[in-house]
């Protein structure tokens, strides 16, 4: 059995993720509310989230379709090849300025969509390319977008009903506005803590996939240490140096440090590597040296 660890994990996530969500539906039934509405009211949350998050994920950096000339078509073969032995459809490939080297990955097998920074072609050599390249499909593969959605939904939904039970139970008074904002919220934050969890872990097992369809960790090893100094040392805001055969706009993909923005940044395969005691806890990734060490055993 592949990953039994993070089959363990969602397991264990999930079932705690169903209970509230379990909760919610129970106590919405019980104000009146019909069962069928709060699973259809559920459904199209998630499928709006999906929808809006990936839409407005590639928006916000400015992604283009990747020409198939130069180094782009080099990037076109190694990804068909990738995805053929992974068993996937090779997905949408899309380039864009986002000031740092860093690429992501959107949608589900059959419908997915990665994106690679101009910065990251021109700082990779070709096999540490292929092995950010492998880490990305690794992650369409395991559904990991899809799991994120479905868990950030559950969130969403958790979050909004403790809410609305403050303001239900309350006087409905400015007090119980305020009270229920600042309940639906901590509720949100203690569910979505569950979800980082599994998603910090999904981070490695997406390594590995890499590490074993590439035939080895180095490549993906060595493009992580690249991308951390990248990311510290970000091209000056505005760059629209292009790569050869490729398209940038560099329109609003970073925040004011230079980095990618708090929503693309929680896709890329490179995140903040801030590792404060609150950070840890919320981070959607591990430590890069942690990954880099697994990568090396």
């Amino acid at each position: 059995m592949r990953h039994p660890g993070l089959k363990l994990r969602m397991a264990v996530v999930g079932a705690i993720l169903f209970a509230f969500y379990a909760v919610v539906a129970a106590i919405a039934y019980a104000m009146g509310v019909p069962l069928l509405l709060v699973l259809l009211g559920s459904v199209a949350l998630v499928g709006v989230q999906y929808k809006i998050g990936k839409w407005s994920a590639l928006r916000s950096v400015g992604a283009e379709e990747m020409p198939e000339s130069g180094r782009w078509g080099d990037v076109h073969r190694r990804v068909e090849a990738l995805a053929d032995d992974m068993g996937i459809e090779k997905p949408r490939l899309m380039v864009a300025d986002m000031g740092v080297p860093n690429a992501f990955a959107v949608g589900r097998k059959g419908a997915a969509t990665v994106v690679v920074s101009n910065e990251l072609a021109r700082t990779l050599d070709d096999d540490e390319l292929e092995g950010v390249l492998a880490h990305e499909l690794a992650h369409v593969k395991n559904r990991d977008v899809v799991t994120m959605v479905i868990g950030q939904g559950i969130a969403s939904i958790v979050g909004i009903a403790a809410q609305w039970l403050v303001l239900l139970t309350g006087d409905n008074d400015i007090a119980d506005f305020f009270l229920s904002m600042i309940v639906g919220t901590a509720v949100q934050f203690v569910v979505m803590l569950f979800v980082l969890a599994i998603s910090r872990y999904r981070e490695y097992v997406a390594d590995a996939d890499a590490k074993r369809y590439v035939g080895s960790g180095e490549p993906l090893a060595r493009a992580l240490e690249k991308i951390q100094r990248g990311n510290e040392n970000p091209s000056p805001s505005g760059s629209t140096t292009r790569q050869r055969g490729g398209r940038g706009r560099g329109r609003g993909s970073r925040d004011q440090s230079g980095g990618v923005n708090e929503q693309v940044g929680a896709l890329c395969i490179f995140d903040d590597d801030d590792r404060s005691l609150v950070t840890k806890l919320v981070a959607t990734h591990p430590p890069v040296e942690k990954r880099i060490a697994r990568l090396r055993e």
